[in-house]
């Protein structure tokens, strides 16, 4: 279950700092009021897979997940770059996940 915890919490942190991009630098009320309630929300998900997880673990990994999404959201959604030096950059931290998962079991 922590895993899972974990898997929210990345997938939150896509929403916040996607809605944060469009907050216009905090100048625009919905997005900016989405980007911090769903950062905090990701933030509390984040502390009930801590309750399991060693915190070094589940904090790499909720970044590196929540990198991951929030790249692919702006290549495919927003037209950033997707050069193969970029992917294989992602592909990396892609790794690292999953090699964090299997550590742990």
């Amino acid at each position: 279950m922590p895993w899972i915890f974990l898997l929210i919490a990345a997938g939150l942190e896509l929403v916040w700092a996607t809605a944060l991009k469009h907050s216009d630098g905090l100048t625009r009320l919905w997005p900016t009021t989405i980007g911090l309630v769903m950062a905090m929300v990701s933030v509390v998900v984040l502390t009930m897979a801590l309750r399991s997880l060693p915190v070094g673990t589940a904090y790499a990994v909720w970044v590196g997940l929540g990198s991951l999404g929030v790249a692919a959201v702006g290549i495919l959604a927003m037209g950033e770059s997707a050069s193969p030096a970029r992917l294989a950059c992602l592909g990396l931290i892609l790794a690292g996940v999953i090699g964090l998962k299997f550590v742990e079991g």
